[in-house]
């Protein structure tokens, strides 16, 4: 299994006027958590685009636990649970490192597409390797 966590710190300009941290930008936060996870295993978008693939999002889901607040620091828990064939399922956990308490958990799907036809695709080789040894059996 693949476990990254990243820190992000709630900014004024992410919170409504309830004083939380906005619902729309926990798929944000989402992504924060899933781009610093990849770039640590050398799969930047950059990266991946360049190599002639992309990664629409192809499924969402969040659960709200407890609200966000303004200044707060947030630890997202990325993780990949199995090697990714065709879809990557993505895990995520947003914990309150002020509070101890989970803010959201959920997961995003993305699918690998043909940068120029828009056909999907399967993983690409390149991308499995990057990870595989995460889900060797030890």
């Amino acid at each position: 299994m693949l476990i990254h966590k990243t820190l992000v710190r709630v900014r004024y300009a992410d919170t409504d006027q309830m004083q939380y941290a906005y619902n729309g930008k926990y798929f944000e936060y989402f992504e924060v958590g899933r781009t610093e996870m990849m770039r640590e295993n050398g799969l930047t978008y950059k990266n991946i685009e360049a190599q002639g693939y992309q990664m629409p999002v192809y499924e969402t889901f969040i659960k709200f636990k407890n609200p966000a607040y303004y200044d707060e620091l947030l630890e997202i828990e990325t993780r990949v649970e199995k090697l990714p064939l065709a879809r990557v399922h993505i895990d995520h956990i947003i914990v309150s490192k002020d509070r101890n308490v989970v803010i959201a958990e959920g997961y995003v799907e993305l699918v690998f597409i043909n940068k120029e036809t828009k056909i999907l695709s399967r993983a690409p080789h390149f991308f499995v390797s990057a990870i595989e040894d995460y889900f060797k059996e030890k």
